[in-house]
């Protein structure tokens, strides 16, 4: 069974960042010309996203077992996650003595305009989930925040019958809506702050910027749609 509302493993809560956590000053790191003045803070800077995403492969392959993997990326967040995700997985794979054959397959999901959620998902790609059938399925994900929508994903995928479904998600968002689903691999737990960078985006912009950042006011209605 994918993710659990029970206490999970301590690499299933990933690298808490609390609620009073002031993040890190802008002009301590470098980013992109266009974006000033649409931040906040940066929240997790590149360098310790990197490490924590090799630490997460480790942890993923010690707990499948060296077994095949078919890898679900969710776009368009999750690709550079999910890109760095393989690469260390890949890796750790040459340099075992057991070869581990990693296939990647894509989906879409969407269930955000500006900053709020739509309520409802949409799923955009992934006709052929019956690929999955007697696979061990790792969904990598961006973000997850109340859980429904990996649910719902869930629900998709679990009628094809995988051997296997874990879900890695590089950030796990504490909301007060949560229904209770929790990832099996988390990357880092956030207050629930809208972030941007490392793939994250506002609107289609931000994808650019390597560290994960909270976007200000200014932020959010000069690019709003």
């Amino acid at each position: 069974m994918a993710g659990s509302s029970e206490k999970a493993p301590d690499y299933g809560r990933g690298v808490v960042i609390m609620d009073n956590w002031p993040g890190y000053d802008l002009n301590l790191f470098t980013y992109p010309q266009h974006y000033y003045g649409d931040l906040e803070y940066i929240l997790i800077p590149h360098g310790i996203i990197v490490d924590r995403i090799e630490r997460l492969a480790k942890d993923i392959m010690k707990d499948i077992g060296y077994s095949d993997i078919m890898v679900l990326c969710v776009l368009k967040g999750g690709y550079k996650f999910c890109a760095d995700l393989v690469e260390h997985l890949k890796n750790i794979s040459r340099n075992s003595d057991r070869f581990v054959s990693m296939k990647v397959d894509f989906i879409r999901l969407k269930s955000y305009r500006n900053d709020e959620s739509m309520g409802e998902m949409q799923i955009i790609g992934g006709d052929d989930l019956s690929t999955l059938a007697g696979k061990n399925v790792l969904i990598v994900e961006d973000v997850v925040g109340t859980g429904r929508t990996m649910n719902a994903l869930l629900s998709s995928i679990e009628k094809y019958k995988p051997n296997m479904i874990k879900v890695a998600s590089l950030l796990v968002k504490r909301q007060p809506r949560s229904d209770g689903f929790r990832p099996d691999y988390a990357g880092f737990e956030i207050p629930n702050l809208f972030v941007v960078g490392y793939a994250l985006d506002y609107n289609e912009y931000f994808r650019d910027l390597n560290h994960i950042c909270v976007i200000n006011e200014h932020g959010k209605e000069k690019y709003r749609v």
